[in-house]
């Protein structure tokens, strides 16, 4: 039985709106998501090794874990407080503005504002790409103070403009000292689908940086925000799209030439034989999505996820995020894995300064034991190319690391080759196995 996991209360306001724009024949759509590494990436450098790129995807994932669990308790209310800049994994195109301007945003389910560098620039940091420019967009409104959707960031501010008229301010504190602020808009949203179709979306709130500085990328421009709040994407286009989205990872080793795809709408419909489906659960933070981990089978051994005090399973007890490579366990639970892990391997051991338990992997290919993510009404199993990473030559290791702060979250690589839907009214998540190289 589960016991309810405690949390703050943050509350929620939904912004409605009006939108004109054509979906394709099947009442849904779908978008590349690149990830940052391949080829396809303007973040790709072809001067580094494939392990090198993995080298950095783990700084990545070490970095984000303290987005999701602040060591401060001050900042457990701030959705964007200590996230690290430019760390995500996957990138979107999309456009802001009429006429259209195409930006290269990273997407994130772990933010929820949608961001750009935008003139004038009091600071920008430098960007291979034009700067949105709003005053030559014909659909562009600045937002003003008393509105919900200004209201409903936690870092927002009011601007007296020349005319006396207040205007809401952003302001985006990271963790690693970088920031954004700027003055949050409504304008159009273009999202151009796999099917080749230009789909709008009017009177998007976006966030319009003029004073940018930090550890961005020169190639990209802001965030693409997925999470769970109200002026994420898929909250702002969920009217017309039932507030659905799914997307379907391939594996990071397999994706130079081939991009992963996000979906909207009918499209975003996990169904079929081998779907499984566990609840979203409300945390302390609106963005993040919370799920229920029971426990963690290895091989045929199961380790159950409880508290250490109270000895039960906590709902709300682990994040899935689609930033984040590997996937973070409390360290108790980590520990007992990674020796029922150990214990069922025949091969020879080998010392890194990545990962806790690796292996000799002659041809980079290893053989381990299946493991089962027990979620709550979900089984979620798991082969070596979800557990199972070659950090070099040689050399695999588990994908599964303690996280300091003894919270969880189910990393990407666990996710890969499965289409993971989200449904934001009704509250679940549903994984079903799929080569997402065929998707």
């Amino acid at each position: 039985m589960a016991t309810r996991h405690p949390y703050l209360l943050v509350l929620q306001l939904t912004t409605l709106f009006c939108f004109s724009h054509s979906l394709d024949s099947d009442g849904g759509f779908s978008v590349e998501l690149i990830h940052r590494d391949s080829t396809k990436s303007p973040f790709y450098n072809p001067f580094e090794t494939p392990f090198q790129r993995l080298s950095k995807a783990f700084q990545r994932s070490m970095n984000r874990v303290n987005r999701f669990y602040p060591h401060s308790k001050a900042l457990s209310n701030a959705p964007q407080a200590d996230i690290i800049s430019n760390q995500g994994e996957y990138l979107m195109r999309y456009s802001i503005g009429t006429p259209p301007i195409e930006i290269l945003g990273i997407a994130d389910t772990g933010s929820d504002l949608i961001w750009s560098q935008c003139k004038p620039c009091d600071d920008c940091y430098n960007q291979t790409n034009p700067i949105f420019d709003p005053s030559n967009s014909t659909t562009y409104k600045s937002i003003p103070c008393n509105t919900r959707v200004c209201e409903s960031l936690v870092q927002s501010s009011c601007a007296k403009t020349t005319n006396e008229y207040s205007t809401c301010e952003y302001s985006m504190s990271y963790g690693d000292g970088s920031y954004s602020i700027g003055g949050l808009a409504f304008d159009t949203l273009t999202l151009g689908s796999t099917s080749g179709s230009q789909i709008s979306f009017p009177n998007i709130s976006i966030g319009c940086g003029h004073n940018n500085h930090g550890t961005f990328d020169s190639n990209g421009s802001g965030i693409v925000g997925l999470g769970g709040g109200s002026v994420s994407l898929p909250s702002q286009i969920g009217p017309s799209t039932g507030f659905k989205f799914s997307y379907c990872l391939i594996p990071f080793m397999y994706s130079n030439n081939t991009t992963s795809k996000i979906n909207f709408g009918q499209t975003a419909l996990v169904s079929g034989p081998g779907t499984v489906s566990t609840p979203i659960v409300q945390g302390p933070i609106e963005t993040f999505y919370y799920l229920t981990l029971e426990g963690i089978s290895v091989g045929r051994k199961r380790l159950d996820f409880v508290n250490g005090k109270s000895k039960v399973v906590e709902e709300g007890n682990i994040i899935i995020d689609s930033g984040t490579f590997l996937t973070f366990l409390p360290e108790d639970l980590y520990l007992e894995l990674e020796s029922e892990v150990a214990s069922q391997m025949n091969l020879p051991r080998v010392r890194t300064e990545v990962l806790n338990l690796c292996y000799k992997a002659p041809g980079n290919k290893i053989e381990g034991p299946t493991i089962t993510a027990h979620f709550g009404g979900a089984d979620v199993e798991l082969n070596t190319a979800n557990t199972f990473v070659s950090v070099s030559d040689g050399v695999a290791c588990l994908a599964f690391a303690a996280a300091e702060s003894n919270g969880a979250i189910y990393g990407n690589l666990a996710q890969a080759n499965y289409l993971v839907g989200y449904d934001m009214q009704n509250k679940v998540v549903s994984f079903k196995p799929t080569d997402c190289s065929k998707v």
